[in-house]
């Protein structure tokens, strides 16, 4: 009886342990998809920028007024660049350039894993270069979401824009483990936590301690806009919060009543609409004493 039940043990603990390795293969493995066309009445270039070692970042290209500055638009994990469509639209009617991009190993743009932005952030920057050369008189903002918003802050060295937005970021990769965890298992996930992250340090090759946004926030040297939701489970109102409060001035910060981790121009519309119109032209068109803060 006692060998029978030191198998049945061993039998679940090995379940558990290829359960957890599966788990973290899937949190990481990529996300292609094939993104189609856009319709003839948001005329966009097809764009392919050279990336590190030898990778090509794929976006589009939407061309705004001369003078009128450019965004770069990242989408979150598991996306395309499909998903910063109606921001773009929006951005290219008030005059801007917009580039959207698939970040490394989603949509069109290669790579062998999802990094929680630590290669994603390669793709940033080679974007970032792309523009520069492209528009060279231009301001450049950038509005990143979620794993966008990470690869952002996470973008060495420090990128240098005009404006930034950050959507839905997580202070670290732990918090957003753990919230994911609570989601899926109740209280009972953050006991999974420490596996969960050395699986991922295994897969990713790198300490967790370079998956943290809080720990750059500092040394992003721009112009900051965070934007949460007070019913976002996966990244909560207070770790934006603390974000705001490591980040340098001038920030501002949004709380969204209501909103969860989705599209935040989806969900709050017009109002979003303003609010990043208020900033980017605040911050790249300089139309208002930028002494005063925006509410």
């Amino acid at each position: 009886m006692l060998h029978k039940i030191t198998v049945q043990i061993l039998a679940f603990i090995i379940v558990i342990t290829l359960g957890i390795f599966a788990i973290g293969a899937l949190l990481t493995g990529p996300a292609p998809s094939a993104v189609g066309t856009l319709s003839a009445d948001f005329p966009v270039e097809s764009i392919q920028i050279p990336g590190t070692n030898g990778s090509i970042v794929h976006g589009w290209l939407s061309y705004g007024e001369p003078g009128g500055s450019v965004v770069l638009l990242v989408h979150s994990m598991r996306s395309n660049r499909l998903e910063m469509l109606s921001r773009a639209r929006f951005l290219r009617d008030q005059g801007y350039s917009v580039l959207f991009i698939d970040l490394h190993a989603h949509g069109e743009t290669t790579g062998e894993r999802i990094t929680f932005g630590l290669r994603e952030s390669e793709s940033v920057v080679a974007s970032v270069a792309f523009l520069r050369n492209t528009f060279p008189h231009e301001r450049i903002g950038a509005i990143g979401t979620s794993l966008g918003a990470a690869a952002i802050v996470l973008a060495k060295p420090d990128l240098k824009l005009d404006a930034v937005i950050l959507e839905s970021l997580h202070p670290t990769i732990e918090e957003a483990v753990d919230n994911r965890l609570k989601l899926h298992f109740g209280s009972y996930g953050s006991v999974l936590l420490p596996v969960m992250l050395s699986q991922l340090s295994f897969y990713l090759d790198t300490s967790m301690d370079e998956l943290n946004p809080i720990a750059r926030i500092n040394d992003l040297n721009s112009p900051i806009l965070f934007i949460s939701g007070t019913n976002d489970a996966h990244t909560t109102q207070s770790e934006t919060e603390r974000l705001y409060a490591a980040a340098r001035m001038p920030k501002e910060l949004w709380i969204v009543p209501g909103a969860r981790h989705f599209n935040m121009h989806s969900y709050a519309g017009k109002e979003y609409e303003q609010r990043i119109t208020t900033f980017l032209a605040h911050y790249l068109r300089r139309i208002d004493d930028k002494s005063q803060p925006i509410d």
